[in-house]
């Protein structure tokens, strides 16, 4: 490893966040990146440049990474902080955004190592020019609305017209919970497949547990990205509007975002 200019007994690794074909230096000035002190910059590898920062190698081991990872708050700490560098970088153009810890010793060998992946790169770069990614998450009401108890379950035995009743109401509700269930899969299946219509791609995502969300009174039933052409941005914002009004579900439009959920095909 070599040191930086600026911190000549700091040993250091490097650090990549996206790759693109064209970078104005400008944008990234300012930039903290994940190292205060050590500036985010551009690395030419042939026709492309990757966007990079040093980092001091001892804070960014192996073993380092995986303490960072395990602590949330450092941990979305470090994923703003590489989203805000990706997020500039693409206000130059088609980019590829890297993995978070993307971490090659030196620059020298993360030249060495993107330029093996040239060939890709450009094909992503291609593939995602004019397009912005948008996110779609559709929510329904946790439960299906309850018939209100008019009196408590009686018992079974000798019961007769009222035990027969309330198996009835238990059926009932039964039913109504597997119908609610049902209509909200088929609005994600006809959500996704407008709006598969008009992007270029498409990917389904698994859909966020309440537990993560933290909701208790909506499900969410969807949860998808699609790469779009700026010409149809308010196309899909307008059909998820409709299918809002049509449903009366939820629908959460996010974007436009660099298209990170589409630079791993191809």
């Amino acid at each position: 490893m070599t040191a930086h200019p600026e911190a000549p007994e700091t040993a250091t690794a490097t650090y990549v966040f996206a790759v693109g074909r064209r970078l104005d230096p400008a944008v990234l000035s300012g930039l903290t990146g994940l190292a205060a002190g050590f500036p985010v910059r551009g690395l030419t590898f042939g026709p492309l440049t990757a966007v990079v920062q040093h980092v001091p190698a001892d804070e960014f081991t192996q073993e380092a990474w995986q303490e960072r990872l395990s602590d949330r708050a450092e941990l979305e700490r470090c994923a703003r902080a590489h989203h805000e560098v990706v997020t500039r970088a693409a206000t130059c153009g088609p980019t590829v955004p890297l993995a978070l810890a993307t971490l090659y010793r030196g620059d020298d060998r993360a030249r060495q190592a993107l330029a093996e992946d040239t060939h890709r790169f450009a094909a992503t770069l291609d593939r995602v020019e004019g397009h912005a990614e948008w996110g779609v998450k559709v929510w329904v009401p946790a439960a299906a609305p309850k018939r209100p108890e008019t009196a408590a379950a009686p018992s079974l035995r000798g019961s007769g017209g009222a035990g027969r009743a309330y198996l009835e109401r238990k059926r009932g509700l039964r039913q109504a919970r597997e119908h609610h269930h049902e209509r909200a899969l088929r609005i994600a299946e006809d959500v996704d497949a407008a709006l598969r219509r008009l992007a270029t791609a498409a990917r389904r995502l698994r859909p966020h547990t309440p537990e993560m969300t933290g909701e208790k009174n909506r499900v969410q039933v969807l949860n998808a990205a699609y790469l779009v052409t700026a010409v149809r941005e308010r196309e899909l914002r307008d059909a998820a509007e409709t299918w809002r009004r049509r449903t009366g579900v939820d629908v959460e439009v996010s974007g436009p975002w660099v298209p990170y959920s589409f630079v791993g095909e191809g």
